[in-house]
């Protein structure tokens, strides 16, 4: 049975993510060339590294100080999914709050945990004002199917640092 909580910043270390999985397999991406969207080969794999981690636990942390909401799903006291969201509002009319990271293990991907945080992330963020979701989301066309599934189009304004950070990613919203 899948538990689910919200994270405190003494719980965001290292040995939290240690039976969680990052690895994805990657064949087709979603690409942006000559004013429409395709979908093109692009095989690699995700991973993270534990430079990664630090990096990631570093942002969580930073989530939390600054009054962001940090959840997991876990199985068996094991973290097997997290979902980030910031805390301030940006993008003007559009009202959007920034799903940072949305992460599920790959030993319990399609059992509906993605699907569960994003929601409560939803929530939360329509309980904090804002009108949508902005999603700087990987291209693979997997990851993007679950972000179509859960109701994101394009984003009508594109959060620059993001653009910047990660060209490849795919700038998405959601109406809350």
């Amino acid at each position: 049975m899948i538990q689910y909580q919200v994270l405190q910043k003494e719980e965001l270390c290292q040995e939290l993510f240690r039976d969680f999985i990052r690895h994805q397999e990657v064949t087709k991406c979603w690409r942006y060339e000559k004013d429409q969207w395709i979908i093109k080969e692009e095989p690699f794999i995700d991973d993270w590294t534990e430079a990664d981690y630090q990096i990631l636990i570093s942002c969580l942390k930073n989530t939390v100080d600054t009054g962001g909401f940090v959840y997991g799903a876990f199985e068996n006291g094991k973290l097997k999914g997290f979902v980030s969201v910031e805390a301030l509002l940006f993008g003007g009319e559009q009202k959007y709050l920034d799903l940072t990271s949305i992460h599920v293990s790959e030993d319990m991907r399609g059992k509906g945990i993605g699907r569960a945080l994003f929601l409560v992330a939803k929530k939360w963020a329509k309980e904090k004002g804002a009108k949508k979701l902005y999603i700087s989301a990987h291209s693979a066309v997997e990851s993007q199917a679950f972000y179509k599934a859960m109701g994101c189009v394009e984003a009508a304004v594109y959060h620059p640092r993001h653009v910047e950070e990660e060209p490849y990613d795919c700038q998405l919203e959601c109406q809350l």
